[in-house]
């Protein structure tokens, strides 16, 4: 890029006459000047707003777009038809400094304005050469320039020949957003992006919402998707402790400790029968006796049917076996026992502890404060939907945590998992609890290093449907903030999250404040339009005037690692989403006369 001269006097347009931290404002000597024009065989545009110029100095040169243009009072009330073909004006114009540059190494980019254009600078038109390998080299170390993969991404929305390729690195390296309202073209851009990531064999997965993306499926970089509630689910064993308060909602401190208790009870059963063959037992039926040695000699811990029997046993051979899994027992990333013994656990624990042994007569006001929450779980559990989605009383092997962990093998060629939502019911806030639930499963991979060395760009597409989302109701409340983690933390993990919705406003602000690159689509609403410029600091207000006016598929990129905003036109996919709007059609007219004919 250093031998290529951003300043060609035959580009010439004007000179600086004025000069403001935020602005400068450009003097045409001629109209002819803004006319465009052939140079080399590149169609070369001149002045037209939003078209990137540079401007001269002494030791940097600086990129800059017109915002603007106008021309003198006097001459504007002279204009007419004839006149401005015949007469000679002088229009002035309003440029954004983007960025500066080195003179002699106009690859080296100041992000910030250390210096400005000095007045009578000469302006000249950027040519597509020199601006295109601005936007390769955006977000990329000098050292890295060589081998970091890119995105044939698009062109530029004023000038088709300049085109828009990006590092994969600076799109996703901090986490990424793709904003705008409905037919905006947001579901092209995810089929464009997931395309350079595949091409670039890296490995991804998408929450798919609505079956969007399942022309990917066909494709030998997809591996076989993972419908949920169809043909996998997703295993109630690796849901969080956090997750099953969600689904039961155990009212605060009523029923909340009962079924923790319950839970750690049934833990320890997974625990005992699991390594039994260390313990010396006796089995009788349907009921397990364990001679557990403690400090008053050996004691029995009985369970029977899956659980553990409270009802007048002594508490020593109970916390010997929780200390010893103690580690596995207060892990509340996983959820390893029988969960359909919860609810006899539940009754299990209804028995006053005495310290030495639990008490032989049931304790009514437990049982009854638990009433509730018994029938919450037996609803569940006993729901078809829930059976399928969360494998309760399933034992198959479309377990969707397995098929992940094949997918993520260095062995596996396959570069795209699709998740999909389509067939997950919206009741019960089942959707927000399950991809929560993926979520804090990638996290937890994420913090045991598992993505450092080969990273993953986890898509969440309509991210409105689960980011934000709060389980609640009259008595229990509990904030599914799996994707609020991954943005606050996962960048240093290599696990890089991207969210597509059409209202940022319904994202959390603390994850806006983590996404680095923003593509934005068409944005009316205030208060969306908002969300961006808050979370984004180089959005100009300048450049957001632009949002309303944008048309289908075209976007305004910005980010931490984008000197600039782009506005440009994103390329078609090669697999195009199934996103089409449906077709109001007449009906079809029916010819009476053969319908009698035929009667």
């Amino acid at each position: 890029m250093s031998n290529i001269s951003p300043f060609n006097h035959t580009h010439f347009i004007g000179y600086i006459n004025q000069v403001t931290p935020q602005f400068v404002k450009i003097h045409f000597p001629s109209s002819v000047l803004m006319k465009s024009f052939s140079f080399y065989g590149e169609q070369l545009k001149g002045g037209l707003v939003g078209n990137y110029v540079v401007i001269e100095g002494e030791q940097f040169g600086f990129l800059g777009k017109i915002l603007e243009l106008n021309l003198p009072e006097k001459e504007r009330l002279e204009l007419s038809e004839k006149s401005f073909n015949t007469k000679e004006f002088h229009p002035t114009g309003k440029i954004e400094i983007l960025l500066s540059f080195e003179i002699f190494n106009p690859s080296k980019v100041d992000k910030g304005l250390n210096s400005l254009p000095v007045i009578g600078a000469k302006v000249f038109i950027c040519s597509s050469e020199f601006i295109k390998n601005y936007f390769k080299g955006f977000g990329v170390k000098e050292e890295h320039k060589q081998d970091a993969p890119t995105i044939d991404f698009g062109h530029l929305t004023y000038d088709k020949s300049t085109l828009v390729e990006l590092s994969q690195q600076a799109i996703f390296g901090r986490h990424c957003a793709i904003v705008g309202t409905t037919g905006g073209g947001k579901s092209y851009t995810i089929s464009k992006l997931l395309e350079g990531i595949v091409s670039n064999k890296s490995k991804t997965i998408i929450i798919d919402a609505t079956g969007e993306y399942c022309n990917h499926d066909k494709e030998d970089y997809s591996d076989k998707p993972l419908v949920l509630s169809i043909d996998s689910y997703f295993p109630y064993s690796r849901l969080t402790v956090g997750d099953l308060f969600a689904l039961f909602r155990p009212a605060g401190q009523v029923q909340q400790p009962i079924l923790l208790e319950a839970i750690k009870s049934l833990k320890i059963v997974h625990c005992l029968m699991r390594d039994k063959e260390q313990y010396n037992f006796e089995e009788l039926d349907n009921t397990t006796t364990f001679k557990i040695t403690t400090k008053e000699g050996v004691n029995d811990l009985v369970i029977e049917n899956g659980c553990i029997v409270k009802k007048g046993n002594l508490t020593s051979p109970f916390n010997m076996c929780y200390h010893k899994y103690v580690d596995e027992i207060e892990d509340n990333s996983k959820s390893e026992f029988d969960i359909n013994n919860l609810s006899k656990q539940i009754r299990n624990e209804c028995y006053q502890n005495f310290g030495s042994n639990w008490a032989i007569a049931v304790d009514n006001r437990n049982l009854s404060n638990s009433t509730s929450l018994l029938m919450r779980i037996n609803n569940v559990l006993k729901n078809d939907s829930f059976k399928k989605i969360f494998g309760f009383q399933i034992d198959e092997e479309n377990d969707l945590i397995d098929a992940i962990i094949n997918f993520l093998q260095p062995e596996n060629k396959a570069s795209m998992l699709r998740i999909g939502f389509e067939k997950v019911p919206f009741n019960f806030q089942v959707r927000e609890i399950l991809a929560n639930a993926i979520g804090n499963y990638l996290l937890t991979e994420a913090r045991s290093d598992r993505f450092k060395e080969n990273p993953l760009v986890f898509f969440v597409d309509e991210a409105h449907q689960f980011l934000n989302k709060n389980v609640k109701d009259d008595w229990f409340e509990s904030e599914l903030n799996a994707f609020n983690s991954i943005a606050k933390e996962c960048r240093k993990y290599g696990l890089f999250l991207c969210i597509a919705t059409q209202m940022p406003r319904d994202i959390p602000n603390g994850t806006l404040s983590q996404i680095g690159t923003f593509i934005t689509h068409r944005l009316i609403n205030y208060q969306d339009k908002e969300a961006v410029a808050n979370a984004c600091s180089t959005a100009s207000r300048e450049t957001l005037a632009f949002l309303p006016v944008l048309g289908a598929g075209e976007a305004i990129l910005m980010g931490i690692d984008f000197p600039m905003p782009v506005i440009l036109k994103v390329k078609e996919p090669i697999i195009k989403p199934n996103s089409s709007t449906p077709l109001f059609k007449l009906p079809k007219k029916i010819n009476l006369a053969t319908k009698e004919d035929e009667e």
